[in-house]
């Protein structure tokens, strides 16, 4: 009995359409280069380009998914809900791209750790120049990227997520060149391996939380920043309110949140204020502003039956 819509994604789903063209312009950069060092690892042996391509495929990804926020809100927005079959929306689709990416991503780290340990027992040659040339072409992009995304990143998350993914990727970078250059000053050659593990256990981290947040918003879990007791016993303590049940509270995708509850009554009380009340307590208190509420009065009957 009750509802409102999430302004501030929308506000930042609409920020991001701004700087559309800008997230494009970075996305074909990023894509065409992960090509490019993707290649040139495999053609110069270098497993430190190899796994600096891996972490790439993750910007490929993040500025994708963004795009696809953005596309898919504004194709959304245009239509009645009551419309289509998808009555909320497509934007679990950034979850699933996310989860998938956590898996790939997480293959590609176990593959680059495993042949870094085979290379540091016997260390391969690799062609440090060609591979200095293309890191620091891959760092050149990089930085084209980030200069272009660095403005929207201020008013849009989506854009935002997307600059730190690049701006994590130039970190990258800035290490093969230097793995690159102690290959030719000193003849290094197994600081190739060393620095491809590094790469490597840096992802793993990043993967996994990659991971575990899509799952817990795949499996509907509450958003760790909600504690269900705590918000139970406030829903409660509204005046007039006598018990609440059937109480949910979800993820629909980055930066959404909703919830969901019955809220039993005195038979007496204005059902306008409890609404009212809960509202304005989920959205100052939780910052969940998309809330159905059903206000039910202690004499109906029925409730139990539907309530998981």
């Amino acid at each position: 009995m009750g509802h409102d819509h999430t302004h501030a994604h929308r506000h930042s789903l609409r920020a991001g359409a701004r700087y559309q063209s800008r997230l494009g312009l970075a996305f074909v950069v990023i894509a065409v280069f992960f090509v490019v060092e993707a290649v040139a690892g495999f053609l110069t042996n270098s497993l430190s380009l190899l796994s600096d391509a891996a972490h790439m495929f993750t910007d490929v990804l993040g500025l994708g998914m963004a795009l696809a926020a953005i596309q898919l809100a504004n194709r959304f927005e245009h239509r009645m809900a009551g419309d289509s079959r998808h009555t909320f929306g497509l934007y679990r689709l950034e979850i699933l791209a996310a989860f998938v990416n956590a898996l790939i991503l997480f293959a590609a780290a176990v593959w680059v750790l495993v042949e870094a340990a085979t290379r540091l027992r016997n260390v391969p040659e690799v062609l440090e120049t060609p591979m200095l040339v293309v890191a620091v072409l891959g760092l050149a992009a990089n930085l084209l990227a980030f200069a272009v995304l660095r403005q929207g990143a201020k008013e849009s998350l989506n854009v935002h997520g997307a600059y730190l993914e690049v701006l994590a990727d130039t970190v990258g970078s800035v290490g093969v060149i230097l793995a690159a250059l102690l290959m030719q000053w000193f003849d290094w050659r197994w600081i190739d391996p060393v620095l491809a593990a590094l790469i490597g256990l840096w992802i793993l981290p990043q993967t996994w939380r990659l991971g575990r947040q899509a799952v817990r918003i795949l499996l509907q879990a509450a958003p760790e920043h909600v504690d269900i007791s705590r918000l139970r016993a406030e829903l409660t303590a509204i005046g007039g309110v006598v018990d609440v049940h059937d109480l949910h509270v979800w993820t629909l995708t980055s930066e959404m949140d909703a919830a969901s509850a019955h809220l039993m009554t005195e038979d007496d009380i204005d059902p306008h204020s409890v609404l009212d009340q809960a509202r304005e307590l989920l959205d100052l208190g939780y910052g969940i502003e998309h809330a159905t509420f059903q206000v039910e009065p202690r004499s109906h009957n029925g409730c139990e039956r539907v309530s998981w």
